[in-house]
């Protein structure tokens, strides 16, 4: 059993004890913490009653603390951080991030929406730190879930029943492919005509990915698929390269490669994306979230 710690000592008054020592006068504590110096003065003493021992002695009319008071305030120091780290990770337990907010993001919402969506937040909490987390959607996903990450700007997950959303835009897929080839001048891509063609990807999890496949289930066959790659800056290289076409969302359009362009899919193959804050329904009262939720509101995204 812990020992029983005396009622007459609180965390306050611990606080008034070490805005004394600091401020070195009763006056200049009391304006510290916005209390009359006539109640600084009983928590001192209150803190003597608690103790069971004499903290201060009086020379003239201002209070000297002594060794024992100094000994307390060292303890006092390393309990009320230690009670803060420990409400901290409270808070973070039960859903309630104070300080800081982690949002996971797909790689090619880091051009435009993401830049937005942070500045609209630092507006409503100007002290809040933002740590921004890139990856691929199922990532994110599983993120997201096992508590690694607070919201995450991604594909909208279906049958999620766990996880609350905000949609913030939605995008068409297109083929990307170089300016030179012989699909760049058309007004749009049947995919029935690129059986044999030779394409590049992203790998399973990302929601372009997803997007690929199932254009490609619409259009009856499996694409010729010669190299993966793990981000869509990378992929949109290897198109401007020659290597393959591709399936790429329009929001990448303003960050393509100078010689890659997008051409619409025929109208049996169109996919559409949309794109959505994520967050776990069980966090849906989290004041920086919450906050997030209003910045996504005030914010006009756009898909190109």
């Amino acid at each position: 059993m812990l020992p029983r710690v005396d009622e007459e000592i609180t965390f306050r008054k611990l606080e008034i004890l070490l805005a004394f020592l600091e401020c070195g006068s009763l006056s200049r504590a009391a304006e510290r913490l916005g209390i009359s110096p006539v109640s600084v003065h009983r928590a001192l003493h209150s803190l003597e009653t608690g103790t069971r021992c004499t903290l201060f002695r009086l020379e003239g009319r201002n209070l000297q603390p002594n060794d024992a008071a100094h000994a307390l305030a060292d303890v006092a120091r390393e309990v009320l951080r230690t009670m803060a780290d420990g409400i901290r990770a409270t808070r973070e337990l039960a859903g309630y991030a104070s300080d800081r907010i982690r949002i996971g993001s797909l790689y090619s919402l880091t051009n435009r929406a993401m830049p937005a969506l942070i500045m609209a937040l630092k507006m409503r909490k100007p002290d809040i730190q933002t740590e921004l987390v890139l990856g691929a959607n199922a990532d994110l996903l599983r993120k997201l879930r096992d508590g690694a990450i607070d919201a995450a700007a991604i594909g909208l997950p279906p049958d999620a029943a766990d996880v609350e959303s905000q949609l913030l835009f939605e995008d068409d897929i297109f083929f990307a492919a170089p300016a030179q080839s012989p699909y760049a001048g058309r007004s749009e891509v049947d995919l029935a005509d690129c059986v044999d063609e030779p394409f590049v990807s992203l790998g399973e999890g990302f929601v372009t990915y997803s997007g690929f496949v199932e254009a490609f289930a619409l259009a009856g066959h499996a694409p010729r698929v010669v190299m993966t790659i793990g981000d869509i800056f990378s992929l949109m290289n290897l198109v401007s390269g020659g290597i393959g076409y591709t399936l790429l969302p329009g929001r990448v359009r303003s960050v393509l490669p100078a010689n890659v362009c997008l051409v619409p899919l025929s109208a049996h193959y169109r996919i559409r994306q949309r794109i959505a804050l994520c967050f776990l329904r069980a966090r849906e009262r989290d004041p920086n979230l919450l906050a997030l939720l209003a910045a996504c509101r005030t914010q006009r995204f756009e898909a190109g």
